[in-house]
């Protein structure tokens, strides 16, 4: 398990420098975390240890909210001026999200059915 960690501590340091250094609007454990979904797609399995390290981040995924409920205490008067705007983005991008997620499985329902039909 060791091992899994260093690679995912790696594909973040390599996400994050790639984002530095390209100077892309994209943070860099995205980037870190595409670079890692590339390895295991090239690889064709999943290893049970990475499988049981991802378990068990998953188990705390609580504790990687803290420092975000910590910046927006410290930052509650700026929060407090922007909350419409939060709200109003917030509630836009959730429709949106929920909208593409009907429409994608309506689509795929389909593509389904007409698949059995054959």
């Amino acid at each position: 398990m060791v091992f899994w960690i260093a690679v995912v501590l790696g594909c973040q340091l390599a996400g994050e420098l790639t984002a530095t250094l390209t100077g892309l609007p994209v943070p860099g454990p995205v980037l870190g975390m595409v670079l890692l979904f590339g390895y295991l797609v090239f690889r064709g399995e999943l290893p049970q240890s990475l499988d049981s390290l991802a378990g068990a981040l998953l188990r705390h995924l609580y504790l990687y909210f803290v420092p975000a409920a910590v910046g927006v205490t410290a930052h509650f008067a700026l929060v407090r001026s922007q909350l419409v705007s939060i709200v109003i983005a917030v509630v836009v991008s959730s429709a949106i999200a929920l909208a593409v997620a009907g429409l994608l499985v309506q689509a795929l329902s389909r593509n389904t059915e007409q698949k059995d039909a054959v």
